[in-house]
């Protein structure tokens, strides 16, 4: 059996785990990112997690294919950095692949979290079967991981996929990127939680919104509605972009389930320009739970 070490870094916790060629996850670890203190720290706290990983498994580093590491973007791939991602700022411009390196010899590889999401999900998940696909990952921000012509498109630095600065709808208000009306300003959990709070003059979860509109609120069903419509449109605005024979919807909002993705699937049906384009299947992600770290994993152990 041969293993990859999955990384997948987040704004507020780190993923780690042992994933074998099959998919399994052997051993996994989750680490706070702490952002009190420099990169290099938590990247020596990620190696420490690994070694102790390893150490329990019984296995050796030369054992390993390599270590594959998710993380939110931009990114710059081929330098192997992490850019400007604004839930991380204090890693800005920081080197994450050659801070690794300091401790393993094994090949280190860097894309962005929806882009590994989207080779997990060709890999194990909901896309197997699917050689032209989109994966949407709608959570605190949106992103989405392309796969055409039986391989990622991950850009000319890796960035490729940042579709949740799409503008969807100017009017709305100025996204953190400084555009306005941006896809995920209007239709992420982040976005969610902001206008439900707004409506109800109190601090409302995304979680609590959706059972809200759920048990008839009228005006967080009201803002529900409009959310779910403009997942909509960012999803027929990547059908006649792509042209792809599925969309894969995962992250934190998806849990939502059929109200979702019978909402999108319906204005898809009315809205994609192509008549092909508006039957595209629109399909929940398969993987949850561990989904980043076996991602981060399927970097090392599939071709891409």
């Amino acid at each position: 059996m041969s293993y990859a070490i999955g990384i997948d870094i987040g704004g507020t916790k780190t993923a780690i785990g042992l994933v074998g060629a099959d998919g399994e996850v052997r051993a996994k670890v989750s680490l706070p990112t702490d952002q009190t203190v420099k990169p290099e720290v938590m990247v020596d706290r990620m190696a420490a997690a690994i070694q102790d990983i390893l150490a329990a498994q019984g296995i050796a580093e030369a054992e390993l294919l390599g270590i594959g590491v998710g993380a939110p973007g931009p990114l710059n791939t081929k330098e192997g950095k992490i850019a400007e991602p604004p839930n991380l700022r204090s890693w800005w411009n920081f080197p994450v692949v050659a801070s690794l390196a300091r401790h393993f010899s094994r090949p280190i590889r860097l894309e962005n979290d929806a882009t590994a999401a989207a080779l997990a999900e060709k890999w194990l998940g909901a896309a197997k079967d699917a050689e032209h696909f989109v994966f949407v990952t709608i959570s605190t921000g949106i992103g989405a991981g392309i796969y055409s012509h039986g391989k990622l498109i991950t850009g000319a630095s890796g960035n490729a996929g940042d579709v949740g600065h799409f503008v969807v709808d100017p009017s709305a208000g100025t996204c953190v990127c400084g555009q306005k009306g941006c896809w995920e300003y209007v239709a992420s959990g982040t976005a969610v939680t902001r206008q439900a709070s707004a409506l109800l003059g109190r601090e409302v979860s995304s979680k609590e919104a959706f059972d809200l509109a759920a048990v008839g609120n009228t005006s967080i069903k009201e803002l529900v509605a409009k959310v779910f419509e403009n997942i909509g449109v960012g999803c027929v605005t990547l059908i006649n972009t792509f042209d792809p024979e599925k969309l894969v919807i995962g992250g934190g909002v998806s849990q939502v389930g059929a109200p979702l993705f019978d909402a999108v699937r319906d204005y898809v049906a009315k809205y994609a320009l192509n008549p092909s384009g508006r039957q595209t299947p629109i399909v929940p992600a398969a993987l949850h739970q561990d989904a980043g770290l076996i991602g981060a994993a399927a970097l090392v152990h599939i071709s891409y």
